[in-house]
């Protein structure tokens, strides 16, 4: 006998919610329709790691902020995430449960890109919305379908036929009222020949615990490209699962590149759909565990075109009694000829209490393609070590030299120097922790 699960919102609140966002009939019958499912829905099982046992209901409810006049009234915490996206006029910033700011250049609205909190997005684009809303990500589970019920803010990214927009598209979101619902939705549709880069940072200030339940779509139509840039800096107190998801068509390309950096447990899934002949997806993730951490990463690339590529890379480094689940998964479908699916997971661990597991995945259902894998975990090369120190070299400083060392293959790849800058600074704070 199946028992019903408690949840951490109920129907009514859902609807008073969604009248106070005017929102039209279509979501409200998609957020009922998505908590009537979490009540039955199980949990994501995930490789060898216990999620039934982190804190997962700390939602509160919906809390409005306050608008603000211009970025410089941010807290001096938050500032530093403002890059020069946000400084040329295009940035959407996000605090707790609803946009506070938002801006776009003129020159990018006169060539019809939409950049815009995803709220507003689904009353003055419905139609635009509803077409692509959950059509990558859908409530597989219990925390997707949570998701979809909770939904606030978020960002909506439009970029229209043959139009590429030269600057990035920045978008801020702020977590520090662990009262206030925080589970924003990214989703962006490039537009055939079309091209964008998007960066978003999320941060957080320590407090009572909390859940970020987030999610992103992004769809790249044919011929477009599509840069995301994603860092997340929350901390010890915020639990956050993550689901990324892309769909690519024919001579479409996608590249994600994530920087984790979170304080606390994270569960993340960013996977890439390439339906189209000739389409291209790129991965760079790394991260960084401290303290009792746990951490899931997943990344995966589904190829189901001709001539399709993939290649993703994955690095993370494990301190004191850190423990991540690194797993790539490239799944070849059948008439997928010519495509070439290529994944590396690295795991360097610097403490005898830290853990890592890696797990290559070649899930192969035709024969003419090219397709693999390379993994390793381990622990500092105390050789290495020694010979820095030998230098003269303290070994604190040594052991930071090794890890950039490790991560610099992934971070010299990033084609954006103001997030290259970002992350190393973000590498640095963690490894001084």
């Amino acid at each position: 006998m199946s028992t019903q699960t408690i949840l951490p919102i109920d129907r009514a609140a859902i609807q008073q919610y969604s009248a106070s966002r005017n929102e039209p009939e279509w979501m409200l019958k998609l957020r009922l329709e998505a908590i009537e499912q979490a009540g039955k829905l199980e949990l994501p099982v995930l490789e060898k790691t216990r999620i039934d046992r982190w804190s997962l209901d700390q939602y509160g409810t919906y809390r409005p902020s306050e608008p603000i006049a211009s970025p410089d009234q941010l807290p001096e915490y938050a500032k530093v995430f403002v890059q020069e996206s946000g400084e040329s006029g295009n940035l959407v910033i996000q605090r707790n449960s609803g946009r506070i700011y938002q801006v776009l250049s003129d020159e990018l609205k006169k060539q019809g890109v939409i950049f815009t909190d995803l709220e507003t997005a689904v009353r003055e684009h419905s139609d635009l919305v509803r077409e692509h809303f959950l059509k990558a990500v859908q409530y597989e589970n219990r925390i997707t379908a949570l998701h979809t019920a909770l939904w606030n803010g978020g960002v909506f990214l439009y970029v229209p036929k043959n139009v590429h927009v030269d600057v990035p598209l920045q978008a801020l979101f702020i977590q520090d009222d662990a009262a206030a619902t925080f589970a924003p939705h990214v989703l962006i549709i490039a537009e055939a020949n079309s091209s964008v880069t998007y960066v978003n940072n999320y941060i957080s200030q320590p407090g009572e615990p909390a859940t970020h339940n987030g999610a992103v779509e992004v769809f790249v139509k044919p011929g477009a490209h599509v840069r995301f840039a994603t860092v997340h800096n929350l901390s010890r107190s915020v639990t956050e699962f993550m689901y990324r998801r892309a769909i690519i068509e024919k001579d479409g390309k996608m590249e994600w590149i994530v920087g984790e950096f979170n304080d606390g447990n994270t569960a993340t899934g960013t996977n890439s759909t390439l339906v189209g002949s000739g389409a291209g997806y790129d991965a760079k993730i790394i991260a960084i565990g401290t303290g009792d951490q746990k951490l899931n990463y997943t990344t995966r690339a589904s190829h189901h075109g001709r001539a399709t590529t993939s290649q993703m890379q994955t690095r993370a480094v494990m301190r004191e009694q850190a423990t991540a689940i690194i797993n790539g998964i490239t799944k070849i479908h059948k008439g997928a000829s010519g495509a070439n699916g290529e994944q590396t997971e690295r795991v360097l661990m610097l403490s005898p209490q830290a853990r890592g597991d890696a797990n290559p995945i070649l899930l192969i259902d035709e024969d003419d393609v090219t397709a693999g894998h390379a993994a390793s975990v381990g622990q500092v090369n105390e050789d290495h070590i020694f010979y820095l120190m030998s230098r003269g070299i303290k070994r604190e400083d040594a052991e930071r030299l090794v890890i950039h060392g490790f991560l610099a293959p992934v971070v010299e790849e990033i084609p954006l120097p103001k997030l290259k800058e970002q992350l190393q600074a973000l590498i640095e704070r963690k490894l001084g922790q």
